[in-house]
């Protein structure tokens, strides 16, 4: 009798295949000590975009930066990589370049269309220390 094993991960495989593309962000909100601060996004709009390799993010005012109360510009991006239903990800490159160099962890889940992560955001050089959940929609 002969036998084969595949050492493939098939929960690795199948969130890889399903966070693959490009996602509009539609909620966010980080836990910092005893308070949860909701991301405002009106007037603002954030797109992912994940390959099995890497992920890049923009993140923009809707007002084209003409209201300088309003404006804002964020983008980054950098390796990837998924294990089981963990998705990581590394900063490896942010306009906003105190935080290149940060590593995420996050737990992820995809139901129909609907992207959710979740991790501790922890950059000790830029005191940063808080628990992020994110849901994004695909396009």
């Amino acid at each position: 009798m002969v036998t084969f094993s595949c050492s493939q991960n098939v929960e690795k495989d199948n969130l890889e295949k399903r966070m693959i593309g490009t996602w509009r962000l539609i909620s966010s909100e980080s836990h910092v000590k005893d308070s949860v601060i909701k991301e405002d996004l009106a007037g603002r709009e954030m797109f992912k975009i994940i390959t099995n390799s890497h992920f890049a993010f923009l993140y923009h005012d809707l007002q084209k930066g003409k209201d300088s109360k309003t404006a804002l510009f964020v983008s980054g991006g950098g390796k990837c990589s998924f294990t089981d239903t963990t998705y990581t990800e590394n900063l490896d490159y942010c306009n906003c370049r105190m935080w290149e160099g940060v590593k995420v962890n996050f737990k992820a889940t995809v139901s129909n269309d609907t992207l959710t992560i979740e991790g501790l955001e922890k950059a000790d050089k830029i005191d940063v220390n808080q628990y992020i959940i994110e849901k994004y929609i695909k396009l």
